[in-house]
C-alpha cells in the first residue's frame, strides 16, 4: 500500500476490514480486495501490477477482478502518465455506483421473479411467492435509487446532476 497516511500495517488492516464489508455486500472476495485497495489509495488509482504486488496475487487474478468491476461501472480504466500501463481508477461516484450496481442486480431478480409468477400462475403458491418477491424488489430498487441520488445531490450540491444513475438501474 502507499505510505501516505497511516502506517502500512494499519492500512493493510483497514483494507482487510473494508474487503470484508464489501464481500458482505455481495462482491466476490478478489473484486472486493481490489475495490478496498483503490479506496485506500491516496490517488484512488493503481496499476494491475501495483495491485497484484499489494494484494499478493497474480496479474491474471487482478485482471479477472477488474473486468468484473468495470462491467459493473465500479471502476474505470485509463493510462498511466507514460501511457504504457493501464491504471484502474475509483472516482467520487464509486459509492453511488455501488448502490446502482446492487439495485440493477435486484431489479434483474425482480423481473425474473415476476416472469416466474406469470409462468406458474398467480393462483399457485409458487406464483404468489414469486410475485410478492418480484414486486418487493422492484419497489425497493426504485426507492433505493431515488434515495441514493437525492442524498448524493445533497452531498455534492450543484454537481449532483452529473452523478445521476437512474438510467443504469432501469
Amino acid at each position: 500500500m502507499e505510505h501516505l497516511g497511516p502506517a502500512p500495517d494499519a492500512t493493510a488492516a483497514f483494507v482487510t476490514d473494508l474487503t470484508t464489508a464489501l464481500v458482505e455486500t455481495g462482491l466476490p472476495r478478489t473484486a472486493a480486495r481490489v475495490m478496498a485497495c483503490l479506496f485506500a489509495s491516496e490517488t484512488g488509482s493503481r496499476t494491475a501490477i501495483e495491485m497484484a504486488q499489494d494484494l499478493q496475487v497474480s496479474a491474471a487474478t487482478i485482471s479477472h477482478a477488474v473486468r468484473l468491476l468495470e462491467r459493473q461501472d465500479l471502476i474505470r480504466r485509463g493510462r498511466d502518465e507514460r501511457g504504457r500501463r493501464h491504471r484502474y481508477f475509483l472516482d467520487d461516484k464509486a459509492g453511488l455506483r455501488t448502490v446502482a450496481a446492487s439495485v440493477a442486480a435486484n431489479q434483474r431478480f425482480a423481473a425474473t421473479a415476476l416472469r416466474g409468477a406469470a409462468l406458474f400462475g398467480a393462483e399457485t403458491a409458487t406464483g404468489s411467492r414469486l410475485a410478492l418477491a418480484g414486486r418487493f424488489f422492484e419497489r425497493l430498487g426504485d426507492d433505493l435509487m431515488r434515495s441514493a441520488e437525492k442524498h448524493w445531490r445533497d452531498m455534492v450540491g450543484d454537481r449532483g446532476d452529473e452523478y445521476t444513475l437512474t438510467s443504469h438501474a432501469e
